[in-house]
């Protein structure tokens, strides 16, 4: 799918050449291992990065320059996977071919080594008054998150099941460790992620391969670094506190629960898992959305979703208060239910058809190309869409059923109003 080279030592261009697009995109993702402390100042560090460098000091001004390449988009992010940290950092611009007059993409990778290698700084360090103001933003993201009562619930019961883990560090940092991110530490946060991070760099779009390559080399000067040690599995074996009732002002009660399973991503049983998810709750021919929502009338919405890099499955729903010891029997035995076996056809084929679709959907952009392949990658097969769909087509009931009979619950979580 993606054609490799070695820039440097742990610094990998990814190519796609491709007649699918119009436009050229780039990723470029700097990683390293998480800590709330690291996700903190990475994360300000992207919103400094996103706004301003040495040449175009004013984000309006960095803007009116973007616009002015036929509308190129730049920015960057940061996200999490497993036990590592990601600063990313996205382009897409249109392809010279489709303009009478163009060097846009010359001026693209011009404005990529000016934005990661000639940040706006001042006495040696990022800008006091822009440092202070995109932590503030951040802050204001990381708060956002109590407004949220969904995603706040699904926080808290993280914190419960896997403290001071990487399932429970937001990829934002914390509170406490980005108020105390300063202009320096920043600055040797960004000294760092350029020297330190392994590097994987993508290009998806139709052009000249040699060419893209040299020319990266020329605007994405990286030299060897050392890298770290990938964990496979990250396992914890804390007591976890089953059940936890927390009250806000708020109406609709959240209930989220918890499980673990043996199974992560790239075990040889992924693929069963994935099926398992589908047809416990991961669609809406589920067993949960048709029978806790549908026949029950018991939530508003009820899911599941499988966390894979940490062998974990939550259930999250939003369920009247008065409905939360129903709801959970109902949501217990749709999983007793897959466990003994009683999995439909349909319920069965369905699952496989949302997986593929959802696949080739992803692969329809390049973004999703990127993203895909990028996730896939470091397992020991190279990536197709046939060699999913044949995995997925050839999940049994059985196997599903052995998938389910796996499972452990591990905690509770019910959010609920106070006059509840």
């Amino acid at each position: 799918m993606f054609s490799t080279t070695q820039l440097a030592k742990n610094v990998s261009l990814h190519i796609r050449q491709t007649t699918q697009f119009k436009t050229v995109n780039f990723s470029i993702k700097w990683r390293k291992p998480l800590t709330a402390q690291d996700a903190a100042e990475r994360t300000v560090l992207s919103n400094v990065l996103q706004h301003s460098n040495e040449k175009y000091k004013t984000s309006a001004v960095y803007r009116s320059y973007l616009d002015d390449l036929f509308g190129t988009v730049l920015y960057f992010d940061t996200s999490k996977r497993g036990n590592e940290h990601t600063v990313l950092m996205n382009v897409e611009t249109v392809n010279d071919q489709y303009l009478a007059h163009g060097n846009v993409l010359n001026e693209v990778l011009a404005l990529l080594h000016t934005a990661i290698f000639k940040p706006n700084v001042e006495n040696g360090v990022f800008v006091p008054a822009i440092v202070e103001r995109e932590k503030e933003m951040v802050l204001q993201r990381i708060h956002s998150i109590f407004d949220d009562k969904s995603r706040l619930a699904q926080q808290r019961l993280t914190q419960i099941m896997r403290p001071n883990h990487p399932a429970s560090i937001s990829a934002n940092g914390t509170l406490d460790t980005v108020a105390a991110v300063t202009p320096t530490s920043l600055m040797e946060a960004y000294q760092s992620m350029l020297a330190n991070d392994v590097i994987d760099i993508y290009v998806v779009g139709d052009i000249d391969e040699k060419e893209i390559i040299e020319k990266l080399r020329a605007a994405l000067p990286f030299g060897d670094r050392q890298g770290f040690a990938k964990q496979e599995k990250i396992i914890s074996e804390e007591p976890v506190q089953e059940y936890t009732k927390e009250q806000q002002e708020m109406k609709q009660g959240k209930l989220h629960i918890g499980y673990s399973t043996p199974v992560y991503f790239g075990d040889a049983d992924f693929s069963k898992m994935q099926i398992f998810n589908g047809v416990f709750g991961g669609y809406a021919h589920s067993k949960l959305f048709m029978n806790v929502r549908e026949r029950e009338s018991l939530a508003y919405y009820a899911s599941s979703s499988y966390a894979s890099h940490y062998g974990l499955v939550f259930v999250i729903s939003g369920i009247e208060p008065v409905n939360e010891k129903k709801a959970i029997d109902v949501i217990d035995e749709q999983l007793v239910s897959i466990q003994n076996g009683e999995i439909s056809d349909l319920e069965l084929t369905q699952t496989k058809a949302m997986l593929i679709n959802q696949l080739k959907e992803a692969l329809d952009s390049p973004r999703g190309q990127i993203e895909i392949y990028d996730q896939y990658k470091d397992l020991d097969e190279e990536f197709s869409i046939a060699t999913w769909t044949a995995r997925w087509q050839n999940v049994t009931k059985e196997d599903v059923q052995k998938m389910a009979s796996q499972i452990k619950r591990e905690a509770i979580y019910f959010l609920c109003g106070k006059e509840d």
